[in-house]
């Protein structure tokens, strides 16, 4: 929804315009304060909106994938803005044609899937994300998944509010494994897989990496065993994902190669679902082959009711939380604001997608 009243809008003359596009996560006058305390003496004029994300799921719109609320909204919400600090809003290609005051968008994500960047960029608008925003709090994350996955902590807590003293997990062909002397496998060594290891090997494990990007003298510096896929999953009592997606990654775990996995192994997905065929999943976990599996991302999300791993054993899903704390939202905020406090004083912004634009933009 767009919010009623500019916020801050002083109309002075020379004043640039920017709308702070927040929601329920990162409100918009996180933006505003961030931008203001990046850009301090600058002429601003704020506009506000507000979309429903969280309490509304994202989705595709028009031709963006993962954006909250409608291309009207958030044209009436941009009006002659310069500057669009934004989280979820779509701006898709009709919003970018439409909007032609528009000189920068600086979204407050890892990537921006919410912005048709091709659009943009045809437009001489710079994109620019926030890497690294979420890099602590997915970390922290994934390393519960995994904690709760192998010592059975939501099934025994779910068990005990009922009545039921589950001491048979105390029997040795049900006890748990500890992280302290196992192979932890990460598909992924950027922000949020460094963060993983980096843990792990204060736990004791042993850290396998499979990323074709990482720097093999950092793997080493690291005091991890940079590895091709299939060796890691032949090798790895836990596989924890933290890579993008691509068209290369997507997918990249899939019936062939799940088979490689010991037999009991857990897999633990707080990436992204596309990273995975989530089909032949049940049945390993029927089977046995995968011990247990750790979700927080989906194939279709939220995953219907109908949805099989909902009925299989030896599964923990939490709805796409991750990312979410306090600290990520004003590190957000303030990464964000930083890109557009740059674009102000004339210099260039750090993080841009298409940095062509940069030189003879808009």
């Amino acid at each position: 929804m767009t919010d009623p009243k500019p916020a801050g809008a002083t109309g002075a003359t020379g004043a640039t315009t920017v709308l702070a596009s927040g929601d329920h996560f990162i409100a918009p006058q996180l933006f505003v304060d961030a931008l203001r305390a990046a850009a301090p003496g600058a002429e601003l004029a704020f506009r506000t909106q507000t979309t429903p994300w969280p309490h509304t799921p994202f989705g595709p719109v028009g031709n963006v994938k993962e954006a909250s609320g409608t291309e009207d909204e958030l044209l009436e919400a941009l009006g002659d803005a310069e500057i669009a600090l934004v989280q979820m809003a779509p701006f898709t290609d009709r919003v970018i044609r439409e909007a032609p005051h528009l000189k920068l968008i600086a979204v407050a994500r890892g990537g921006p899937v919410n912005v048709d960047v091709e659009a943009a960029t045809r437009a001489g608008i710079p994109v620019t994300f926030t890497p690294g925003r979420n890099a602590a709090a997915a970390a922290e994350f994934a390393l519960g998944l995994m904690l709760a996955a192998l010592r059975r902590i939501p099934a025994s807590d779910a068990e005990l509010k009922k009545g039921t003293w589950r001491g048979d997990y105390y029997a040795i062909e049900n006890a748990g494994i500890e992280l302290d002397g196992t192979t932890v496998g990460l598909v992924g060594y950027g922000a949020i897989g460094s963060i993983v290891a980096r843990v792990l090997r204060a736990f004791g494990s042993r850290v396998l990496v499979a990323d074709p990007y990482t720097d093999p003298a950092k793997a080493a510096a690291d005091g991890v065993e940079l590895v091709a896929l299939d060796d890691l999953l032949r090798r790895s009592s836990v596989v924890s994902l933290h890579a993008r997606v691509t068209p290369e990654t997507r997918h990249m775990l899939h019936a062939d190669n799940l088979k490689l996995l010991p037999k009991g192994a857990v897999l633990v997905n707080s990436a992204r679902g596309e990273l995975m065929d989530y089909a032949p999943l049940p049945a390993l976990l029927e089977s046995g082959h995968l011990g247990a599996l750790a979700l927080d991302v989906y194939d279709v999300e939220p995953p219907p009711a109908s949805w099989p791993l909902h009925a299989a054993p030896n599964v923990i899903t939490t709805p796409h939380l991750a990312g979410a704390t306090r600290q990520t939202a004003d590190r957000a905020a303030a990464i964000t604001a930083a890109q557009a406090a740059a674009h102000l004083r004339g210099e260039r912004p750090e993080y841009v997608v298409n940095p062509q634009t940069l030189d003879g933009g808009r």
